[in-house]
């Protein structure tokens, strides 16, 4: 059913799919998804997605796609940002994503996840 919860919570698992201990939850009644227990991501409408970002990338954000990204008053001075996922591609999606997942992830988490991901020295 397009425009749903469901469908919204569908694109951020999609993005979200080889993060490492990625769960799923709920934060302020609606899906969300977490790392351990801090909040990555979470619908909240079937049109909207809550991404967690730090106020100065927020406001860089903000200024330079807001085709994609923006805040209510609810939202300002917060450090959360509205997407449009009817917008937003997938491969910005995902790279938002996973830039929030390596701020909240614990550090020896983040620390195997990036070590992984190093292309081997071919020796």
């Amino acid at each position: 059913m397009p425009g749903s919860l469901d469908t919204a919570l569908d694109r951020l698992r999609a993005a979200a799919r080889d993060l490492p201990e990625v769960v799923e939850g709920t934060s302020y009644g609606t899906p969300a998804l977490k790392v351990g227990k801090k909040l990555i991501a979470r619908v909240k409408d079937a049109d909207t997605a809550v991404l967690v970002c730090p106020l100065d990338e927020k406001e860089l954000l903000l200024e330079s796609a807001p085709d994609l990204y923006f805040e209510t008053d609810h939202y300002k001075g917060w450090p959360a940002l509205l997407v449009r996922l009817d917008r937003i591609g997938e491969g910005e999606l995902r790279h938002r994503l996973e830039r929030i997942w390596l701020q909240q992830a614990p550090n020896k988490l983040t620390k195997a996840w990036l070590a992984a991901r190093r292309p081997s020295d071919g020796g």
